[in-house]
């Protein structure tokens, strides 16, 4: 019978640690920081991406990733049901570690500029499953590349307390110059004379992914991660199987 010996929290996990047979097994859990409710108005929402803007890190904090999530959202027949998927990959193999996908009802209507209001409680019920705890997170979304500096990756950077980026396939605010053809040219993402991001060339010949920090990096290393986990393709690796995992297909880790 395993017995629970303790529970050891830090900032963004929380490590179980059960003796079996004298020996010591720890099991990691994806802690999630309950900065705020869901159940708010429209007004009630802008108001706390305001407040919560501020608390986005732009610092980078990563240096040797081990293992790297995406996630994403897929609305299923109607707009409100919908199904989150978190899938972590080892790095630099990008090989799938673990795959975690929940299903549920979505409250919040959708609003531009809201998304992360409507998104945000599923993928936090995913992330909660997850055995393995990232080291980066890529967010179908964006990061501090809003109006009001909140995100989906920033918002959920904050509740997971883990560095996260902005991955987003078409624009929401800014303008830029348009990058050069070859893969890794980026031209700046400026909104009201403020760069929020950059729009990042991947591949040739196909057009650019809107890239932002989300929390706890910086444009930099947004730019080179994101570019390392693309393997020539136009859209990150985690957040494309993620895409996939959500949309209910069967991922190699699956089968």
């Amino acid at each position: 019978m395993l017995v629970c010996d303790k529970i050891c929290a830090s900032r963004t996990i929380e490590a179980l640690v059960f003796v079996a047979r004298g020996e010591c097994s720890i099991i990691q859990i994806m802690r999630v920081h309950e900065l705020h409710g869901w159940d708010v108005s429209i007004a009630e929402a802008k108001e706390i991406q305001l407040s919560l803007a501020g608390k986005a890190v732009t610092e980078n904090t990563v240096s040797n990733p081990r293992l790297v999530a995406g996630v994403d959202i897929s609305h299923r027949h109607s707009r409100v049901l919908a199904r989150a998927a978190a899938v972590v990959l080892s790095y630099p193999e990008l090989s799938i570690v673990e795959i975690k996908v929940v299903e549920g009802e979505v409250s919040f209507p959708y609003v531009p500029g809201l998304l992360s209001f409507r998104e945000c409680p599923l993928i936090l019920a995913a992330c909660r499953k997850l055995k393995n705890t990232p080291d980066l997170v890529l967010v179908d979304g964006q990061g501090i590349a809003h109006p009001r500096r909140l995100g989906l990756a920033t918002h959920l950077g904050l509740f997971l307390d883990l560095p996260t980026v902005g991955c987003a396939k078409s624009l929401l605010c800014g303008r830029h110059e348009p990058p050069g053809e070859e893969p890794g040219s980026h031209a700046e993402l400026v909104d009201n004379g403020e760069t929020v991001g950059a729009a990042l060339r991947t591949r040739f010949g196909v057009r650019p992914i809107y890239v932002s920090i989300g929390h706890k990096v910086d444009l930099a290393s947004v730019l080179r991660w994101v570019l390392k986990c693309c393997r020539g393709r136009r859209l990150p690796e985690p957040t494309r199987l993620a895409h996939l995992a959500a949309a209910g297909s069967r991922l190699p880790e699956q089968s």
